[in-house]
This record gives structure tokens, sequence and C-alpha cells, in this order.
């Protein structure tokens, strides 16, 4: 699956100095649309990721799809030498993405005043746990506990039982999403406006899932009301929810407009309801949703997960079973789009991955590199790119520089 495609972002330069998820994915999705990443690694320890489960044997799993693209090089930028060596990098990039506490850098005389004397146009992306201003700056800042302060794991589960905080780290890869779009973001700003400066971009883990939640500022803000745990679109739409099907299996059923659910009650052979009063418009479903669901849920009951998404799918009603990672690598659809492909991994042989997306029709993005071994490209980068002698890389080296 390698290749040698170029996708849209080929020629931007990255220093990614961020470890574990959320900055390092922003920047994996910048590398997979053709950026140039450059990934720095403490000597001899690298970013925790590498040591982060699921294994297979002694081998992290995550690290082969989260660090893709991207080429290794160990450097200790707490050093002077390792600081040296970074601001020549800093000013052959555009990019610098990092997800230290707020003030680290600073603290290490490499705040962004300080780099932008090496580089001007420097874009600096700076993730952390609540940003960089306000009471709670300092607080070590982790997804799931992001999630909780963002108002998410407050609506997840039953009622009757204890939030449900999600079961991956859902909070960090929606923060590495804004990571990538607020990159991009910057550098359309820096070279079409063609500023002489480039500016520092920030944001909060937290942020990224609570600005997903307009409804219930409002709701809270208009109406004072604090809405609970519920396993589904509670309050949205009628129908929605999950529901079992004939023969044990489950699906997704959603009616998020009157017209789909319209085409449900034909598909039902209910169109009476279309006409009764507690039916008829989604607002007046849910306020007898109790009802709602009972008929649909009766009704599903009556097929099996086959043989309703065959006669859903005909209607035009948007139902999914609920898939398993099994289901999923047997799925056509899957395959067509290659959402799962297969890389080179220096030690288990193969290893698959998520595949590129969006899907570009003139500059598709590609795995062109599988990802890199601990300081696995210092020759290339500090040798090749800086102009470091082997002499010089041996004593750095003999330093615990890289």
């Amino acid at each position: 699956m390698l290749t040698t495609n170029y996708g849209p972002l080929t020629g931007v330069k990255i220093l990614d100095i961020s470890t574990m998820i959320a900055a390092p994915f922003g920047a994996t999705l910048l590398a997979d649309l053709g950026a140039e990443v450059t990934k720095i690694e403490l000597p001899n320890k690298g970013d925790t990721l590498r040591t982060v489960g699921p294994w297979k044997d002694t081998e992290p799993l995550r690290w082969p799809g989260l660090a893709r693209n991207k080429k290794s090089v160990t450097l200790d930028i707490r050093s002077d030498d390792g600081k040296d060596i970074f601001k020549k990098l800093i000013s052959q990039s555009d990019i610098l993405i990092e997800n230290f506490r707020p003030g680290t850098l600073e603290k290490w005389g490499l705040g962004y005043e300080e780099l932008k004397k090496a580089n001007p146009k420097l874009v600096m992306m700076r993730v952390s746990g609540y940003g960089q201003t306000g009471p709670y700056r300092e607080k070590a800042g982790f997804g799931t506990p992001g999630t909780a302060f963002s108002g998410h794991t407050f609506l997840q589960g039953y009622p009757d039982r204890p939030p449900v905080s999600p079961s991956y780290s859902l909070l960090d890869y929606v923060t590495g999403i804004y990571t990538a779009f607020a990159c991009v973001s910057a550098i359309y700003h820096r070279d079409v406006q063609n500023q002489p400066e480039g500016q520092v971009v920030e944001m909060g883990l937290y942020e990224s899932i609570f600005r997903m939640m307009e409804f219930l500022i409002a709701e809270y803000d208009q109406n004072g009301k604090v809405r609970g745990r519920s396993p589904g679109l509670a309050g949205h739409s009628s129908p929605a929810g999950t529901y079992e099907t004939k023969d044990g299996k489950f699906v997704v059923l959603v009616c998020s407009t009157d017209s789909t659910f319209n085409r449900l009650a034909e598909a039902m052979e209910r169109t009476d309801m279309l006409e009764h009063p507690h039916y008829y418009t989604n607002s007046e479903r849910l306020k007898h949703d109790h009802e709602v669901q009972e008929i649909v849920s009766s009704w599903i009951r009556l097929f099996t997960q086959e043989e309703l998404q065959a006669k859903l799918d005909s209607f035009g009603v948007p139902v999914s079973p609920i898939y398993s990672i099994e289901d999923i690598f047997n799925d056509p659809q899957y395959k067509e789009r290659e959402n799962i492909v297969e890389v080179e991994h220096p030690r288990l042989g193969k290893i698959k991955v998520p595949g590129v997306v969006p899907k570009f029709s003139h500059t598709p993005g590609s795995i062109r590199h599988r990802a890199p071994e601990l300081g696995e490209h210092n020759e290339e980068i500090l040798g090749g790119k800086l102009g470091l002698s082997s002499e010089e890389l041996t004593l750095l080296k003999e330093k615990g520089v890289i």
C-alpha cells in the first residue's frame, strides 16, 4: 500500500514535538495529506505512545497507525546543543505542533517569541488540557478527564447508573482533527494573505467536544434544563435508538426529520400514524416517545437484521447494524473505500491500519512510509538537512543530545 503519491499539503514542513494522541494525531492527518512531518523524540525514550497498548507481544499496535508518514529524530531540546539544533529545524519549518503544559517551553527558553527569532513566519500549534489561559491552565490534562470536564460524560449511559466514559480516547482524536484544521487555516492565512509573520494557535482538549454541544448550551441558557444521561438521542428525534431484531442482533435507527419518519411509517404500513395527533410531527412524537418506541420496537422484532436492513434500505430509512471490528473487516463498503489498508512493519511483517481520509480527486493523500523507529531519521535530517557531520552526530549521541 506504500505509494509515491503526493497530497494537497506537499511542501508544508512540520515539526511535531507532541506526545501521546491528540496533537500527534493532528500531525498524522496532515502527514497523510502530504505534509513533511518530523517527529522530535527524547533520546533513548521516545514518545510515551510507544509504550501504550494494545500490544502484540512487546509491539505497541497503536503506533503504526498513529505515527505513519512521520520521520523520527531524537533530540533533547532542553539541552543547550539541543536548543541550537531545534532552532535550526524551526528555521526550516512552517508549523510547530506541541502539547506540553503551558509555560513549559517558555521555561526552557523556547517560547514563541524566542522561536520567532529563528523563523518569523512560524505557526505554532499548542494543545493542552485546559488551554493557555484561565485558572486551570497549568493542570495536567488527559482525554478521559477532559471528556468529563467538557460535559460529554454527564450525558452518557443510563439515568439509573453512573456516567460512562468513552471506551477509547475519543476526545484526543477529535482534538486532533481540530489541530489539523487549525494548522491549515493558519498556513492559508499566512500564505494567501502574504503575511510577514506566523501566529500562535491554541486550544484545550475539552474545548473540542464542548464546541459540538451547542444544543446543550442553548437548552440550559433558554430553558434552564440540565440534560441528564440517556442511551441515545434523547430529546432530539423520535423514534431513535437501539433496537433488537428477530434474530437477537441489534440495529440503530434514527428518524431525525419528519420526512424520514414518513418513509418509516410507509415501510411499517402504518401511514395512519401520519395523521395521528401524537405522531404526525417530531415535536409531538417526542412528547409521546414511549408510545412511538413501543410501536417501532415491536415492528422491528418481526424481522431478522438482514431482512430489516433490506426493507428499510428500500424505503430510504437510515438504519445500520451495530458492527463489531470483525464485521467491519468483512464489510464490502469498507473494502471498496479502502478504509483498512496494510502497511509494512519492521518486526510484525505487515499490519493493518486505517486508510487515508478524506479523498481528493487530484491530489490524493497516501501512506508514503511506515511509522518510524526511534531516531531512524537522525542522519537523514540532522546530517542531510542541517549539514551536521558524522563526527558531530557521534559526539551529540555520546552527550545524550540525540
